[in-house]
């Protein structure tokens, strides 16, 4: 983690604040701190904050204000006391192998593990948003076990359905909705992770953590009826 923020110029409306240069819990901490304290001083000019696993993007209107001005209030921002920060933990319910999890048995094998030791070990963590990408809703999460890192497909499928939970090196996630896709799919769960009919579409926040826990097929149909009937609630706890 750097001693001071660096700022990048990335074009004429634009800046990267970085806090460090390694993707760890400690290093999102601050990540998230400078979001909040950015958010809440509501800077004159900002129209976009974009936060990563270790910087945060700044889209601003350059009509409004500068880039030296920026750097100086963000800078005096983390300079001022950070608020501790917490986090809400997710229960996701999740349905692995058969054909929600084609490649749960590959994962398996490259591990020199059982597919019960697998679940076992990705049910054991409690995996941090990092950040979104690729598409609305997907949230990188890391702190996958070195026992089940696994390399992307060699060939990313053309359809992966919507909620379907994958592994790709030190990183899991749930597909939020029907795409391609390259992670080896080891489950899926009958949440949906993007919404747009909903306020916000997207439930997660970066900084919360997701512990999945494994749930039977009969289980996952019964839940999904339940969604379908607007009956069901997310749980999550603060931490």
């Amino acid at each position: 983690m750097y001693d001071q923020l660096k700022f990048l110029v990335s074009g004429d409306s634009n800046l990267v604040v970085e806090v460090g240069d390694t993707i760890s819990r400690e290093v999102h901490h601050k990540v998230q701190a400078l979001y909040s304290a950015i958010t809440a001083a509501a800077i004159p000019g900002i129209e976009e904050l974009v936060p990563t696993y270790r910087s945060i993007a700044v889209n601003y209107n350059s009509f409004v204000t500068r880039q030296d001005e920026l750097q100086l209030k963000i800078n005096d921002l983390m300079i001022a006391p950070q608020a501790s920060v917490k986090s809400r933990i997710f229960d996701i319910p999740v349905s692995y192998g058969g054909n929600y999890g084609p490649d749960l048995e590959f994962v398996a094998n490259h591990n020199n593990l059982t597919i019960r030791e697998v679940i076992t070990i990705h049910t054991q963590q409690e995996y941090p948003v990092y950040m979104f990408g690729f598409a609305p809703g997907f949230a990188y999460l890391g702190g996958v076990s070195e026992r089940i890192t696994t390399p992307r497909l060699e060939t990313p499928r053309i359809v992966i359905p919507a909620g379907s939970v994958g592994i790709a090196e030190a990183q899991t996630g749930v597909y939020p909705q029907e795409s391609p896709g390259g992670w080896q799919v080891i489950g899926r769960t009958p949440l949906k992770f993007f919404n747009p009919s909903q306020d916000p579409p997207v439930f997660l926040n970066i900084g919360d953590l997701i512990h999945f826990h494994a749930i039977e097929q009969e289980e996952y149909v019964g839940i999904e009826e339940l969604i379908r009937l607007g009956s069901y609630e997310v749980n999550y706890n603060v931490v």
